[in-house]
């Protein structure tokens, strides 16, 4: 068997060298020069550092267009240095809000956590008319104690200002004298 084998690659190969008889048929003896390729890389080289120095020429000939043809500044405005394309280390700060954010993830934490503490902690909303502001756990508990505020009817008195002795107003005098009630009608 192993003999049927190495006649048949054998036969094979023979079959492949002489390419069906055809003596005109062959391949290529003679593989690519290494001298031409390291041509062609040099070549490539060259051509690379022309196209940088071409491009840096007009990049040099288009700032020098630029800065020659620089509007003039306002008057109005404080004295700057002759060149209005160069930003001052300052002028970020100088600039109004909203600015752009220089690393968003460290800013969206920072406002993230500020949002944070003034949500759980105490604090003046406004002092002077004495509004305060309380941790949400806090107030969660608050309304569950006292129950949410509710306003009264229009007409009503509320139950802390009656008295027992004092009888409610007729119900077709309910909302005459209210302010809410002239508005809507």
């Amino acid at each position: 068997m192993t003999r049927m084998r190495t006649r048949f690659w054998r036969r094979m190969s023979e079959d492949l060298t002489k390419h069906g008889g055809n003596s005109e048929a062959g391949y290529e003896a003679r593989d690519m020069s290494p001298g031409a390729v390291y041509a062609f890389l040099v070549g490539l080289a060259i051509a690379c550092g022309i196209v940088a120095l071409v491009l840096w020429g007009v990049f040099r000939a288009m700032n020098t267009y630029d800065a020659s043809h620089q509007p003039p500044q306002n008057p109005l405005l404080p004295a700057t240095a002759a060149d209005t394309r160069v930003v001052p280390p300052d002028a970020p700060n100088k600039f109004p809000q909203p600015r752009l954010e220089k690393n968003e993830r460290l800013e969206i934490n920072e406002f993230l956590l500020k949002q944070e503490q003034t949500l759980d902690s105490y604090g003046w909303v406004d002092q002077k008319s004495g509004v305060v502001r309380i941790p949400i756990e806090r107030a969660m508990q608050l309304i569950a104690q006292r129950g949410l505020p509710t306003t009264p009817k229009v007409g009503a008195i509320p139950p802390a200002e009656a008295s027992p002795n004092q009888a409610a107003p007729p119900a077709n005098l309910a909302g005459q004298g209210s302010k809410r009630g002239k508005g809507k009608q």
